[in-house]
């Protein structure tokens, strides 16, 4: 690891969030669905900041990945929350 860098408490919490999400087979999921379980799941703000910035909309898995990835390279959070697919 990187100087400055490291893995928080709440590393692959978003990927539980997405994997529970889509755990009952569903093939797309709406903004306001994916907000109320990170809500459910008590993540932390900077988490929630992340969900939160979803463009409203449907998405599928891969769409959904794509979105929180990129808002996770923007804030260069990474590598300390861990990335989703």
């Amino acid at each position: 690891m990187q100087m400055g860098m490291f893995q928080a408490e709440e590393f692959g919490d978003l990927q539980r969030l997405v994997d529970g999400i889509f755990s009952d087979g569903r093939a797309t999921v709406d903004r306001l669905d994916t907000v109320v379980q990170a809500e459910i799941l008590d993540l932390v703000p900077d988490l929630m900041e992340i969900v939160e910035l979803l463009p409203p909309g449907t998405y599928d898995r891969q769409r959904l990945c794509d979105q929180i990835n990129s808002a996770l390279a923007a804030h260069g959070w990474g590598a300390t929350y861990g990335t989703v697919e």
